[in-house]
């Protein structure tokens, strides 16, 4: 849910491209043939599930499709975008399931288009993604196995990302003001007011005076790291790796939407992932611990990014919520999907703060301390 390079959310264009368009689109820029097409829902970009007719060059065993289109802002770094792009690649290649790129006419892995409704002659970053199947969190009833495996697959894919993953547009990764990087929260001050006067708003105040006293001067001492930035329960997909209805077992099938990603710290990563996962569980205050046990079975956190956990949990909550409401007022009629969090988030975020921050740390740590002995497999 990424809203650009800046710390103004919403200020671009959302592509208005109709299905029409998109299937010329799809034919002139990529040469394929598209039989089959739908809209897919986005924040701020526009996506449509494209299924082609046999074609050469088509990749192998793929006939379906993800055409992306970048909103106009992000379109005009197209470095950001190659770096996003790239690191899919080199993640696809190390065996994660991150979508690839169908190249262009031309070879390239992109191309700039105009096109759509919107108002101006805007220009936007046009990709073709493979498609992959599964089903997203957001959609299956999550279990400890699930959100342990999902902290597992966070802390793996930094690390890979830290320590293998090189390209000339890496730089641009170094986002400043980027709305949704967690080291931004206090940016949250400039749209709080879409909020008004209310309960929720004096606990998102809370959480921005705390993360600027408690979190913001601990930063240097975190270990720095290229984040995904988010890993929520609609970017995340699975299958059941098990025939049991009672108990199922689940794995990761796809990672979605890169357009988030940042240069971080690895318990940014953690702190995101426990946050989504809270969204959907009837006991959200438990997720924690499965998932920080899932990422420190690879990388064990310093007692320091332990001790911000609860903050920028609440950090992530509070730049999800506030955002979602400031971009609903200025575009009403996506207003449905932005406020998908909101169902659920206020009352999450609301808790804990009424259990507090010694109580929902204790059951994370005293969760994740169980896997110690008797660690999934």
């Amino acid at each position: 849910m990424s809203s650009g390079n800046d710390c103004q959310p919403q200020t671009f264009t959302k592509p208005a491209f109709s299905e029409k368009e998109a299937t010329e689109l799809v034919d002139r820029v990529f040469g394929l043939k598209v039989s089959w097409i739908r809209p897919l829902p986005s924040y701020d970009d526009q996506n449509f599930h494209v299924r082609v007719s046999g074609s050469k060059g088509a990749a192998e065993g793929a006939d379906e499709y993800v055409l992306k289109i970048t909103n106009s802002e992000v379109s005009q770094e197209p470095d950001l975008t190659e770096a996003q792009t790239q690191a899919m690649m080199f993640l696809s290649a190390e065996g994660f399931p991150s979508a690839t790129p169908y190249l262009t006419k031309d070879g390239n892995t992109m191309s700039l288009e105009s096109g759509g409704t919107g108002p101006g002659n805007k220009k936007y970053l046009v990709r073709l993604l493979t498609y992959l199947p599964g089903t997203p969190v957001a959609k299956i009833a999550a279990n400890a196995q699930i959100f342990y495996e999902i902290g597992k697959l966070a802390a793996r894919l930094d690390k890979a990302l830290a320590e293998k993953f090189h390209h000339p547009s890496i730089q641009s990764l170094h986002r400043g003001q980027f709305i949704w990087n967690l080291a931004n929260v206090p940016l949250l001050d400039q749209y709080i007011d879409a909020l008004g006067q209310s309960k929720h708003r004096e606990v998102v105040e809370q959480v921005i005076e705390q993360f600027k006293r408690k979190v913001i001067p601990k930063l240097s001492r975190f270990r720095a790291c290229i984040n995904h930035g988010d890993l929520n329960d609609h970017n995340i997909l699975v299958d059941s790796s098990s025939a049991s209805l009672e108990t199922p077992q689940y794995r990761v099938s796809g990672i979605l939407d890169f357009s988030d990603m940042s240069y971080g710290y690895y318990v940014f990563e953690v702190a995101i992932a426990i946050m989504y996962m809270m969204i959907e569980s009837p006991d959200p205050l438990s997720v924690g611990g499965h998932v920080l046990a899932g990422f420190e079975s690879v990388l064990p956190l310093t007692e320091e990014e332990r001790g911000a956990l609860f903050l920028l949990v609440s950090g992530r909550f509070s730049q999800s919520l506030v955002i979602a409401a400031h971009t609903a007022v200025l575009y009403p009629e996506n207003k449905e999907y932005l406020m998908i969090t909101a169902k659920t988030g206020w009352k999450h975020l609301m808790k804990m703060f009424e259990v507090g921050q010694e109580a929902v740390e204790k059951r994370w740590f005293e969760t994740a301390e169980a896997y110690t002995n008797c660690a999934p497999t």
